[in-house]
């Protein structure tokens, strides 16, 4: 077998790791997918391939996600001007935010995301309460899909405003995946329009279901067995790994 096909075959098989790794941590905590998989494929090829082969399996597993837990889901109140302010921000961040320097606005936040989780560390009892929560819902999703629409990241502020409301981990499941089906609803029509969705991207983009479908039970299963503290540190991790990517990536970029 040549060389080539022997890389190419080494370089699916990670990618498919990195989106199986994903899934297990999606099916324990509710997000986590992209973490894994998208830096993992944009090494090996492009950042622009990676975003449009995980549009297809964030829509799906956060779709079928968010019906899985329905009965669980945080409160309208709450979760309707989240939504909403996800949205806004997206169009807004897509449009208007384009030409910022990438550098400033994931710096800013993962600053405050580190600030968030050493007062989580210092101060474990701090947290939002519900009313606050929904006064601060429509800013909070805004800010996340300003995020979304500049970076293509939203999970630090989206993950930090809905772990310190200490929802419990089905209703964050639930909640989380709402937001995120919905932030990748509003994508999957951009990228059509912008002409950056390819016939073998989609097929590309739906075969990364099968390995991270096929690991999100475990991860389910695994949650289980796992203590509500140790799910916060779960979360804790994930936010303090998304700020330190968030961080390398602005500082590189500034340093280039």
């Amino acid at each position: 077998m040549p060389e080539f096909t022997l890389t190419l075959v080494a370089e699916i098989l990670l990618v498919a790791l990195c989106l199986a790794g994903g899934g297990v941590l999606k099916g324990a905590t509710g997000a986590g997918a992209p973490l894994l998989a998208v830096p993992a494929i944009a090494a090996m090829f492009d950042v622009r391939l990676a975003v449009m082969v995980m549009l297809v399996p964030n829509l799906v597993t956060n779709l079928w996600q968010a019906w899985r837990y329905r009965s669980e889901m945080p409160v309208r109140a709450l979760m309707l001007p989240l939504v909403a302010g996800g949205i806004a921000g997206i169009l807004l961040g897509t449009w208007a935010l384009r030409d910022l320097p990438m550098t400033v606005l994931p710096l800013t936040v993962a600053v405050a995301v580190a600030g968030y989780i050493g007062l989580r560390l210092a101060r474990p009892g701090w947290g939002l309460s519900l009313a606050q929560g929904i006064r601060y819902a429509f800013p909070a999703g805004l800010a996340a899909g300003l995020l979304q629409g500049a970076t293509g990241i939203s999970a630090p502020v989206s993950i930090t405003f809905l772990s310190a409301l200490r929802l419990g981990r089905v209703p964050f499941m639930a909640g989380i995946s709402l937001f995120f089906c919905t932030f990748t609803a509003v994508q999957i029509p951009a990228f059509w329009a912008g002409g950056l969705m390819t016939g073998s991207g989609l097929l590309a983009s739906a075969c990364a279901l099968i390995p991270i479908t096929a690991a999100m039970p475990l991860g389910a299963r695994l949650a289980r067995h796992v203590s509500p503290a140790t799910f916060e540190r779960i979360l804790l991790v994930l936010l303090g790994t998304l700020s330190a990517k968030l961080a390398i990536d602005a500082l590189t970029a500034l340093a280039a």
